[in-house]
């Protein structure tokens, strides 16, 4: 008699068997230089309100290098399109010939009204974060400040330092997923195993909840899903996430450019997010 094979990853009927540790960051690039190098993949990037055919040489969890037709300067904002609505935010970090190196925007993009991911990062930072308190008080709130002008070229804005992670369980694996953007309905996430379009994994975000989803396009290690139901977004705050670093360093491919600096986001701190928010639920 046979004995049965042993499926790896999770077991069959304990999502829970596998032990991911959700703090831990990559403490080196075990990334083959071209693991993901796509030299036939077609994609656009949305630059200064137009669109852009590019051909994707080269795609990471850090960022990605294209090749097209657009001239956009260092520290320019571009959105890449990779497949449906599967949108990053990115920032150009070298320009050589017709190539141009992104890097990814890190933290993750909350798809939803500015009140509802106010509530959901105040609340995380509550949950997670209990050391950098909000303060209270029975005054009336003071005026809100008027908003300073924008700068053109973007770099005034702000952005929150979380990253969500989360495990997708698929064909008896267990896989360390991260989230780029969330939605009610669907998220892109960075995933290294290989998702079929088409595949209905389980999201497991930890104590925000699970949720079944369906591929619905994947390019490199990234990949967009559809929920199979209505997802409420302030459950995340149940989950602790990552904060992310204020630095950037550069995938393999790119050693050859400058490898590190601090990025142009303009991230907040902690301390700084939690102020923010303070003055926002005021107004």
């Amino acid at each position: 008699m046979l004995a049965s094979k042993k499926p790896r990853g999770a077991k069959a009927d304990m999502l829970n068997s596998v032990s991911v540790a959700r703090e831990e960051t990559r403490r080196g690039d075990t990334r083959a230089g071209d693991r993901h190098r796509l030299p036939q993949e077609q994609v656009r990037v949305a630059y200064n309100g137009k669109s852009h055919d590019v051909q994707l040489i080269n795609l990471s969890g850090g960022g990605a290098m294209v090749e097209g037709d657009f001239a956009p300067l260092l520290w320019d904002r571009v959105d890449l399109h990779l497949g449906g609505d599967g949108v990053i935010e990115c920032a150009v970090r070298w320009l050589r010939d017709d190539r141009v190196g992104l890097e990814f925007a890190h933290e993750t993009r909350l798809e939803c009204s500015a009140d509802e991911r106010a509530s959901v990062l105040r609340e995380t930072i509550n949950r997670s974060f209990p050391d950098i308190a909000f303060e209270t008080s029975d005054e009336e709130p003071a005026p809100a400040a008027p908003e300073p002008a924008a700068i053109e070229d973007g770099r005034r804005e702000r952005r929150h330092p979380l990253i969500w992670s989360g495990i997708i369980h698929h064909d008896y694996q267990s896989t360390p997923v991260r989230l780029r953007n969330i939605s009610s309905t669907g998220a892109l996430i960075e995933c290294e195993q290989s998702l079929r379009v088409g595949a209905e994994p389980l999201l497991d975000l930890g104590d925000a909840g699970q949720v079944f989803a369906t591929v619905t396009w994947r390019i490199g290690d990234q990949a967009g899903l559809k929920f199979q139901k209505h997802f409420d977004l302030a459950q995340l705050a149940r989950a602790k996430p990552q904060v992310a670093s204020k630095s950037w360093n550069a995938p393999t491919y790119l050693t050859s450019e400058p490898a590190a600096g601090d990025t142009p986001w303009g991230r907040m701190s902690l301390s700084e997010l939690r102020d923010e928010l303070e003055g926002f639920m005021k107004r």
